[in-house]
Parts: C-alpha cells; sequence; structure tokens
C-alpha cells in the first residue's frame, strides 16, 4: 500500500468534496480504453477505500498517494519502496514530457498554467473554424476571426489580469481531459464540483477533447500522471479563486 509523503501541494486534497475527489479516484483506478480497474492500482484494494467509499474525504491522504505512486512509476530513479514522489516533481516530469515551456524556479501554480496552456494549444489545433470561435466566446475573448495563435495570445493576456480566466480554463481542460478518457466520470460531475461555468458543458467540451493524450503518449502511468496533474491543476485554481 502506497503511503503518502505530506506534500504542500497536495495537502489541497483535504479540503476537496467527495465529488471534486472523486475525478482524481476515476483516473487513478480506472482504464478508460475498457472501464475496467487499472491492474496496476491499490487504492480500492485498500480496508479504507472498501469500508468508507465513495466518502473520498475521510482518505484523501490515500488518494494522494496513490498518485505520488504513479508518480515514482515515470520516475524511476527516485522510486521509493511504499513512497512515491512529490507532486512538483511529477508536474515537472509531465511538463518535460510534453514539451512545455516552464521555468523551473517557477512556482508551483505558475507551471500548472504553463502545463494546460500546452494543452489548450495541441487541442486548438484540433479545431475546426466553427469550435474555436465557440471557445473564445465561451473564454470571452474579443475575437472577430479567432485562430489558434490569437486564441492562445489572448487567453495568456486574460490570464494575466484574471484569475476567473484562469479558472475557466482549467475547468474547461479538466472537462476535455475526462472526456478523451472515455467519459470515466462525467462533465455533468464537474460542473457539480466547481459549482459554476456550466456554460462550458456539451458539445464545446467534446471540441476539447485530447485524443492525443491516449494515443500519442508511450507507458500508461503518464496516461494517469498527465490527466491527474491538471485535475489537480484545476482544484488548485478553485481554491485560489475563493
Amino acid at each position: 500500500m502506497a503511503v503518502y509523503r505530506n506534500d504542500p501541494d497536495l495537502n489541497l486534497l483535504g479540503q476537496c468534496s467527495n465529488e471534486e475527489l472523486q475525478l482524481l479516484v476515476s483516473i487513478l483506478t480506472t482504464d478508460p480504453r475498457d472501464g475496467d480497474t487499472r491492474w496496476t492500482e491499490s487504492l480500492t484494494s485498500t480496508p479504507e477505500y472498501r469500508l468508507l467509499a465513495p466518502d473520498h474525504r475521510r482518505y484523501w491522504q490515500l488518494i494522494a498517494a496513490e498518485f505520488q505512486r504513479y508518480g515514482a512509476n515515470t520516475l524511476a530513479s527516485l522510486v521509493r519502496l511504499g513512497q512515491g514522489v512529490a507532486y512538483r516533481e511529477i508536474l515537472v516530469d509531465v511538463c518535460d514530457k510534453l514539451d512545455v515551456n516552464y521555468n523551473q524556479k517557477s512556482t508551483t501554480e505558475t507551471i500548472e498554467l504553463a502545463l494546460l496552456m500546452k494543452v489548450l494549444e495541441k487541442s486548438l489545433d484540433q479545431m475546426t473554424p466553427e469550435e474555436l470561435a465557440a471557445f473564445s466566446r465561451n473564454m470571452h475573448l474579443d475575437l472577430t476571426n479567432p485562430t489558434p495563435q490569437l486564441i492562445l495570445i489572448a487567453v495568456q493576456a486574460a490570464i494575466r489580469t484574471s484569475s476567473l480566466a484562469a479558472l475557466e480554463l482549467a475547468t474547461m481542460l479538466s472537462a476535455s481531459v475526462i472526456a478523451s478518457l472515455g467519459g470515466i466520470a462525467t462533465w455533468g460531475t464537474v460542473v457539480v464540483a466547481s459549482r459554476a461555468l456550466s456554460v462550458l458543458a456539451g458539445p464545446l467540451a467534446i471540441a476539447l477533447s485530447s485524443s492525443w493524450m491516449v494515443s500519442g503518449l508511450a507507458g500508461p502511468a503518464y496516461r494517469v500522471t498527465i490527466p491527474a496533474c491538471i485535475i489537480v491543476s484545476w482544484l488548485r485554481q478553485q481554491r485560489l479563486s475563493r
């Protein structure tokens, strides 16, 4: 069983609702290709999970420990018996995997936003002109003829001036990750968990679906750590916006 390493960047999970934690639990425990339980996961076999699920708040440390353990699987040189690696190490590894441009000295939140922008960039490249226009409207961008490049510039400018823009981006990408991974949790769950931004539901979330995340990544651990980092980024933005 994984043991939680006290981690300031993951302690926010202790403030999350059961609905919010369910999104992370789904990613950690369910294989989106067939909906079966991941054979590498250990969370669902713990006494706490068997006794208390879905009251995830009562064992959030075990959820965090499971995430840390998956991170150790992608960082072979850092594997420790019964213990994973810190969230920031996982986040930096994910950013390196996706060729994210970031500063090693930046805050965890800033690196998360760099990751979200990279995921957005990859998703925008797959959109039709109609989908780009819908995205621009829902992000409240004043663009007459939106292109992927213009949207990226506008989103970056919006994030610099408004914490709500960062939350909207994180929420939208969380929905797209869930859709792209086979709907292991529903968009309705995201709306319930976020208590806001229902305008982002429906076809737009599907348009943002990042199929590259499933097909283009080598190694099953990354198919856990990448979407999990996006979910954690969204959870952090929710806390920062309150």
